[in-house]
């Protein structure tokens, strides 16, 4: 299913929010350049490969793929609908880390590797590595950083005012802002 000119956009599909626009920027790419779209969701098993195999109940890693695979379909329904992207594309299951997954997929120098950089807090910089850091250091090919959504923030803002039981006003949610 590749094109003739073998030029590919590749971007992950874990269905955050970042990922989505991450996926939608790639496809118009993609449709821009004439491009086929590869979108890669990683996977590992739960505490990684070295845990799962310590643990005493061990998980099915058939079973892992196939969640994964579950997951990357959901994130595609929930990016492009029935309709799909409007361009030739792939799904990818990928076993490893999501930045190096996309990095070894990404591998030819025409390539170009759509990311999500997504709303990081301290904390969550502190425990989690970016995946769109890692992936601006170790790609061989041109990297495209999207920018979260200004909704991304104020829909976090919302959500973290609901868990803290602080009163919200509905009408905030429909002020139009210059």
């Amino acid at each position: 299913m590749s094109n003739a000119k073998g030029r590919r956009v590749v971007a992950g599909g874990s269905g955050s929010l970042g990922s989505l626009a991450a996926l939608h920027q790639a496809a118009d790419e993609a449709r821009r350049t004439d491009a086929e779209l590869l979108v890669v969701l990683a996977w590992e098993p739960p505490g990684g490969d070295l845990a799962n195999r310590r643990s005493i109940c061990l998980v099915p890693m058939a079973s892992l793929r196939r969640d994964a695979g579950q997951r990357l379909l959901a994130a595609l329904d929930t990016a492009f609908g029935d309709t799909g992207p409007g361009v030739p594309y792939q799904g990818l299951v990928v076993w490893g880390t999501p930045g190096r997954a996309l990095v070894e997929t990404a591998d030819q120098g025409d390539d170009l590797l759509v990311v999500g950089v997504g709303c990081r807090g301290r904390l969550r910089r502190a425990l989690f590595p970016s995946v769109a850091r890692y992936c601006l250091a170790h790609a061989a090919c041109p990297v495209l950083a999207v920018p979260p959504s200004p909704l991304e923030s104020e829909l976090a803002s919302v959500h973290r005012r609901i868990s803290l039981r602080m009163p919200l006003d509905a009408r905030e949610l429909t002020d139009s802002r210059p």
